[in-house]
């Protein structure tokens, strides 16, 4: 069972939490395939050792499978700890190197990414396509967990002005196999998949817009309070640099963040909301 957080390290607060009616930012970092324990202790110590985390925030971290417990350990306690993808098996039983949504609840986990553009592409093997993606996240939803929901274009569909195709089409599935009230523990992260790992980012403007769409194709095809409520992240490439600049924008509630979050500059994204 993880640990709870009673025995975690104590974090800290500045500012004030969003007003009534408006949105928190939600920072997810996303630390992939990589580390070691003694790499991720450090880490672990940079973040303790950062200060407060701004109120009006709420920060996961999603780290490798066999490091979960790590975190849960020795993580300050104002961090949530996540997983990066869950299986879509809702029951236990005979699913190899699979770890389902109810195990990561058993233990302790409350966040999980599902449908990160590198699983939908796959690992030299077939990747996970949209419907696929939309039955992990109802599985993950009624074990429950929160989830960080991941959409996006490549290059190429962005130059063909495709953009908002793409994301209707990984959106919907999921519209059609959740409630309402489910949507409430969902965030949607706009990963563009040309600016993942690349150093290119989309403009603020860029995202926004994308942002927006994305908030209006959620009134028009789920419920016009959830798409209100709903939390959207940018995902491209967001760092320290650039990250009050995108969460300025109206529609961008936070970023799911991949290389930066490996770094002590995490807390320079953090802290862009202030």
């Amino acid at each position: 069972m993880g640990a709870t957080s009673s025995t975690r390290p104590k974090g800290s607060s500045t500012g004030e939490p969003a007003a009534e009616g408006e949105r928190n930012y939600l920072i997810g970092g996303n630390w992939k395939c990589n580390g070691t324990i003694a790499s991720h202790q450090e880490l672990i110590k940079t973040f303790n050792d950062a200060g407060p985390i701004p109120a009006n925030v709420e920060v996961a971290i999603s780290a490798p499978f066999i490091h979960l417990s790590l975190l849960q350990t020795e993580l300050r306690d104002d961090i949530a700890v996540g997983a990066q993808n869950c299986g879509v098996n809702a029951k236990a039983g005979a699913y190899t190197g699979q770890i389902s949504a109810s195990q990561l609840v058993d233990a302790g986990i409350t966040w999980v990414i599902v449908g990160h553009s590198e699983c939908r592409e796959g690992f030299e093997m077939a990747g996970e396509d949209e419907e696929l993606c939309a039955k992990k996240l109802k599985v993950a939803l009624d074990a429950g967990l929160k989830v960080m929901f991941a959409i996006g274009e490549k290059k190429e569909e962005r130059e063909s002005g495709v953009t908002m195709d793409v994301c209707a089409k990984q959106l919907a599935p999921a519209a059609s196999l959740l409630s309402k009230e489910d949507w409430t523990n969902v965030a949607i992260a706009y990963e563009p998949v040309w600016a993942i790992g690349t150093g290119l980012t989309a403009t603020p403007e860029m995202a926004q817009e994308t942002h927006k769409n994305i908030r209006e194709w959620m009134a028009d095809n789920v419920d016009a309070d959830v798409a209100k409520a709903i939390r959207i992240q940018y995902g491209g490439s967001m760092k320290g640099a650039n990250a009050k600049d995108l969460l300025s924008q109206p529609d961008i509630d936070g970023g799911l963040i991949g290389g930066a979050s490996l770094k002590a500059d995490f807390f320079n994204v953090i802290n862009g909301v202030l």
